[in-house]
């Protein structure tokens, strides 16, 4: 194995490349949240001695959207010189790296968010919990004289579609926010910014090696598309991937008894779900191991931890939509049939008359995200960092299948969004060096280039000769990318004969494959 910090002169030179590459990204991210209000970050109501904080120059929509444009690429630039880098033996300290990305987090955490409107709902829902109105009943448009109920943007006749322990969360920040839109979203960041830190930390100690730790500080901790999005952008998505790496890694232990691992991983993954509903994909990696066990090994204490995770699992999420009333999944089933408009299938919805055949859109959707699942269960490697050839470890196939879960359904899904690649990101660190890893930034950045930004564009006035971001970029050339991404994918599963990560190591004697 090559030693820490060595490598050939064009893997250092590459990979220190690579980090300023990482750095500009970053730079320019925090330059437009400190700009203040713009085209990217919607003005916040509240006395401006509370935080979070910014100055307030009315920045060009010309230069903030050159500035996110010129982080995309050098974020995914630099990203692709270091994996490159990491190939030809380039093995920097990992710990440095890890303090960056938080740092840089923090400094995200204290200037508004940008890119979407996304949490004025989220402190509209939570205000609405927090005075006692159903969230999953009560719209923007009903309380237009409460100053944070009724400050959303866009979706302002539609009722909440997160789950309860996302509600619980917001109605906290708008109580501690008692009425001021400004402050609601500053305890929103914060929170958000301590599960990037957590999902950060747990990937870093559950690393056996340097490398591995080094991969989790490139695709999660100091990932510059992550940050602007996850943390810069204060989704709550974040929420919901802390108890998913939570839930694998707890299932990995070894410190307790198999069923009480399996039961802590369930009740994580159901409290992932119970924040955003495609976080209970993880629970497949889990699933899908103590299946295998039980059928091909004949342990059939295996047949008593599925059941500890699936009840874990169900009995966290059961109780939590039960508390949250009888609206808690409206608006989930609603959001079911939407199609968004950078995803190939906006291309479907168009040939076949919008809207008109949304359950084919579905149908096929599902279809294809089995057959990339499939796929990806093939090309993702199920390395455990061993030296000696034979077949992975438990924990090893517990990630990868997991892994393919939720990598299959952000390829898939009919809408998506490119925070919602966090999910991806997050699980794609706990493996080993990937060629799936191309194809995640390659996804990340062609939808980030489609969001610029992502508020509804009557309401931000673009000048009309950006206008084409909306009418070209984002329906029709971000789709047919990503298409392009999709076949790229399936090639390189059916040009795929074994696993290998792709650290420069020499292929292994067993019949891994060269994801």
């Amino acid at each position: 194995m090559t030693r820490l910090g060595t490598g050939g002169p064009g893997g250092i030179g590459l990979g220190t490349i690579g980090l300023g590459g990482i750095g500009l990204s970053l730079a320019c991210f925090l330059t437009t949240a400190l700009l203040g209000p713009s085209v990217f970050q919607p003005a916040l109501g509240g006395p401006r001695s509370e935080p979070p904080y910014s100055l307030d120059v009315h920045a060009s929509p010309y230069l903030v959207i050159g500035l996110v444009v010129a982080g995309v690429a050098a974020g995914a630039a630099g990203l692709c010189m270091c994996f490159v880098a990491v190939r030809r033996g380039w093995r920097p300290g990992a710990r440095p790296l890890v303090i960056a990305g938080l740092l840089a987090a923090v400094a995200f955490m204290a200037m508004p968010p940008v890119g979407s409107t996304d949490h004025l709902n989220y402190a509209s829902y939570g205000r609405m919990a927090a005075t006692g109105h159903d969230p999953y009943a009560t719209r923007a448009v009903d309380l237009p004289k409460d100053p944070v109920a009724g400050a959303p943007e866009e979706w302002r006749t539609t009722p909440s579609v997160y789950g309860p322990i996302a509600t619980g969360e917001q109605a906290f920040a708008a109580w501690i926010g008692s009425g001021s839109v400004r402050l609601t979203v500053f305890v929103l960041s914060v929170v958000n910014t301590l599960a990037f830190a957590i999902t950060a930390l747990i990937l870093y100690r559950t690393s056996k090696t340097e490398e591995r730790r080094l991969r989790t500080a490139l695709l999660w901790t100091c990932n510059p598309l992550v940050l602007f999005h996850l943390v810069s952008g204060a989704h709550n998505d974040v929420l919901a991937i802390a108890p998913m790496v939570a839930a694998l890694a707890v299932f990995s232990g070894r410190e307790r008894p198999g069923w009480v691992r399996a039961l802590g991983a369930g009740a994580l993954a159901g409290a992932g779900a119970a924040i955003k509903v495609p976080a209970a994909l993880v629970g497949g990696g889990p699933a899908w191991t103590l299946l295998r066990e039980a059928w091909t090994e004949r342990r059939w204490r295996s047949i008593g931890g599925l059941a500890a995770l699936f009840g874990g699992a169900g009995a966290v999420t059961a109780i939590s939509y039960a508390l949250a009333g009888p609206h808690a999944l409206d608006q989930v089933r609603e959001a079911s049939d939407m199609v968004s408009f950078a995803t190939p299938w906006h291309l479907v919805d168009e040939f076949l008359g919008r809207g008109s055949q949304r359950t084919i859109i579905k149908t096929g959707a599902l279809l294809v995200g089995l057959a990339l699942f499939v796929m990806l269960v093939r090309v993702l490697p199920a390395d455990d960092g061993r030296l000696q050839p034979g077949p992975p470890s438990r924990d090893a196939e517990n990630r990868r299948v997991a892994a393919a879960f939720v990598l299959a359904w952000l390829l898939a899904a009919p809408y998506a969004l490119p925070w919602y690649d966090g999910f991806g990101w997050a699980v794609l660190a706990l493996l080993p060096w990937t060629r799936v890893d191309w194809i995640l930034l390659a996804h990340t950045t062609a939808l980030s280039l489609a969001y610029l930004p992502a508020r509804a564009p009557a309401r931000i006035k673009l000048p009309d000769d950006l206008s084409w971001l909306f009418t070209v970029v984002r329906p029709t050339v971000v789709p047919w990318t990503l298409l392009v991404i999709l076949t790229a994918l399936v090639v390189q599963s059916l040009r795929s004969t074994g696993r290998s990560p792709a650290t420069g190591r020499p292929r292994r004697a067993s019949a891994e494959s060269t994801g």
